[in-house]
């Protein structure tokens, strides 16, 4: 039996270091602390200033860097990926960073994020003689950098990246360069830090940072280059500015609670969203419980504004893998016990309110309801973090298709009454962006909750471009 998650899917976590003489072991451990991005394959390339060093595998981190391993990756400059697949399948062929040799020399690339155009720039690449190795987007980054008539490298890079469309928060390694770049329009996070010993730092949340003793700097820049060698750092801007789109479901489900991202933390902000779910949408009861662990925060957030006790009524297993042997006498909603169990003293004869950070098939939702109200649940009222989500992804979350959300083609009444809950109630989309006022990043993409999408994106055939309005400071 493989179990299905009715959440949205991780995405990626990437690392750099710089100027660290144990800098595969620091890689090490900032990807170990970013494995709930992505647990499918992990991998890290590293340089001694003459040749890049790489190893890949399927799996955890913990798994697959064993210390030996660890010793072969030398050198004092390493960047590091784990993966969940939003485009390319599961395979090791996959898993990256990609390692590369061309005119330019050996490049390595991390890559977080989803390119919107890849298929079109894929057609035609191999149209022209490309054969790529992999199938995922970010290798057609590679393959414009070695067609490039460029001879600089940053030069080639500026313009492949010109060329490319959508979400990217990427790492690029050579034997000179460590290069850290983000879109323009931000919508995936990037940060920089500085160790003591004088190592330049990156990662996809500052968890990372705590792991290794990385003093946080700042945020990479939507649209920003930041450019390291042996001469020291500095910082380009060679894109067309455009408006800030930073992704919010980082916020509500992806990044870790005891993170900085987008340069707020993530559990002020997921704490403020349950506040704010609590004076828009109260409901009398006696007891508050959250689906852990993505929801705990917006939990407690709910719980101190309508003064209604919070209590761990679900039990998570942290063990589970993705795979399962279910017994032959066929038990009821195997997938959900095996990940959840109710504590029956919580909600035996109690009004319960449960809160989940999003809703995205509802099968699981509903399997959990079923195992409270059996539990001994007098009523149950559901309570989304989040406004429905209606839309997937194109920038690199792994959200199901329009078909496959219930909200998208189900009305609120509709939900409550599959769900079998007493009441139902989401944030809504204005609440949701009182809970960021006067962030300083700027605008955030709420493209999965209103359909209203920042940047052109194609289906995933490459053969059908959807209308939606671009930024008019794109180009």
């Amino acid at each position: 039996m493989i179990l299905q998650s009715d959440k949205p899917k991780e995405e990626c976590a990437i690392f750099g270091i710089y100027n660290s003489k144990e800098a595969a072991n620091f890689t090490y451990l900032g990807l170990y602390s970013m494995q709930h991005r992505g647990q499918e394959s992990s991998g890290i390339v590293s340089t001694d200033g003459s040749h890049l060093y790489r190893y890949a595998n399927m799996g955890l981190v913990a798994n697959i860097f064993t210390q030996p391993k660890i010793k072969e990756l030398i050198g004092d400059a390493a960047i590091g990926h784990n993966r969940y697949s939003t485009t390319g399948a599961s395979f090791l062929r996959n898993a990256q960073p990609i390692r590369v040799e061309s005119h330019l020399g050996p490049v390595a690339l991390a890559h977080n994020g989803n390119l919107v155009n890849s298929w079109d720039i894929r057609n035609k690449l191999e149209r022209d003689g490309s054969i790529f190795q992999t199938t995922i987007d970010s290798e057609v980054i590679v393959h414009l950098m070695a067609k490039s008539h460029k001879s600089d490298l940053l030069e080639a890079l500026c313009e492949s990246l010109a060329q490319v469309r959508g979400a990217y928060s990427l790492l690029v390694l050579t034997p000179r360069y460590l290069i850290a770049v983000r879109d323009p329009n931000g919508f995936r996070p990037l940060v920089m830090g500085k160790r003591s010993d004088g190592a330049i730092v990156f990662a996809s949340e500052t968890c990372a940072f705590d792991i290794t003793e990385t003093e946080y700097v700042r945020d990479v820049e939507p649209g920003e280059m930041v450019v390291i060698d042996h001469t020291g750092m500095r910082s380009l801007y060679p894109f067309p500015k455009a408006k800030p789109s930073l992704c919010i479901f980082e916020y509500i489900y992806f990044a870790r609670p005891d993170s900085y991202i987008f340069e707020e933390s993530v559990y002020k902000v997921r704490k403020s969203l349950g506040r704010q779910l609590a004076r828009v949408m109260p409901v009398e009861a006696d007891v508050i419980i959250p689906v852990p662990d993505s929801a705990n925060i917006a939990a407690l957030g709910y719980s101190e504004e309508s003064g209604i006790p919070y209590q761990s009524g679900l039990v998570r297993s942290h063990y589970i893998g993705r795979t399962f042997i279910e017994p032959d006498q066929k038990i009821r909603d195997f997938g959900a016990k095996i990940k959840y169990n109710v504590v029956k003293e919580v909600v035996n004869g109690k009004r319960v309110v449960i809160i989940d950070d999003s809703v995205m098939r509802g099968t699981t939702s509903r399997k959990i309801i079923k195992m409270i109200r059996n539990a001994g649940a007098k009523e149950i009222h559901f309570r989304v973090s989040a406004p429905p989500t209606v839309a997937p992804c194109y920038y690199g979350i792994d959200i199901p298709t329009h078909k496959e959300l219930i909200a998208s083609t189900h009305t609120i009444e509709e939900i409550q009454k599959y769900l079998r809950v007493d009441s139902l109630a989401y944030l809504t989309l204005d609440t949701m962006h009182k809970a960021v006022e006067g962030h300083k990043g700027g605008g955030f993409c709420d493209a999965c909750f209103t359909s209203n999408y920042p940047v052109e994106f194609q289906d995933h055939a490459g053969n059908q471009k959807s209308l939606f309005t671009e930024y008019a400071t794109e180009e």
